[in-house]
């Protein structure tokens, strides 16, 4: 496992770190930023996957942040801990929408990974049955920044704070 204190933020390889490996693997949802089609920011959280090169996510046909995203690709997710000390995986990079008939692959993976069997399984089969369209999101990172607030902290953090 790569030690994430020797790599810079913005490197790709604080991907396979501890504490990314950890978070890319969670239920946690990820919270996804982009550009709304007001120009506003927006963050949503949501459900992802990721396959150890995207990080993929879904929507169903009508969501309002697909044509935003379609307008401008770029950005931003974090996935964090909220026990203890915070655990921070953080990525940019642009999404691309895939249009899919039925159900994403990755979004049954994400959603089972949640609930019960049965509860899933009718879920899906009533998603299959009502002729569901989806919209995939995949976001390749470009850039990964990693916090673990005990060997890597904010950039602005003052010295004190570093030494506890």
């Amino acid at each position: 496992m790569i030690t994430a204190d020797a790599l810079p933020q913005g490197d790709l390889a604080l991907l396979e770190t501890e504490v990314a490996q950890e978070l890319l693997h969670t239920d946690i949802p990820a919270r996804l930023a982009y550009v709304a089609a007001d120009g506003t920011p927006r963050v949503l959280p949501m459900n992802f996957w990721w396959n150890g090169t995207e990080l993929v996510m879904a929507t169903f046909t009508g969501a309002a942040k697909v044509p935003a995203l379609r307008r401008h690709p770029a950005v931003a997710l974090t996935i964090d801990t909220v026990a203890g000390k915070p655990h921070v995986l953080q990525m940019r990079g642009e999404a691309v929408i895939t249009d899919v008939d039925g159900v994403v692959e990755e979004y049954e993976l994400m959603m089972r990974r949640g609930m019960p069997a049965e509860v899933a399984d009718g879920y899906f089969a009533d998603l299959r049955a009502g002729g569901a369209q989806m919209h995939r999101i995949s976001v390749v990172p470009a850039w990964v920044g990693v916090l673990d607030f005990e060997t890597r902290f904010p950039g602005a953090a003052p010295a004190a704070v570093r030494k506890r």
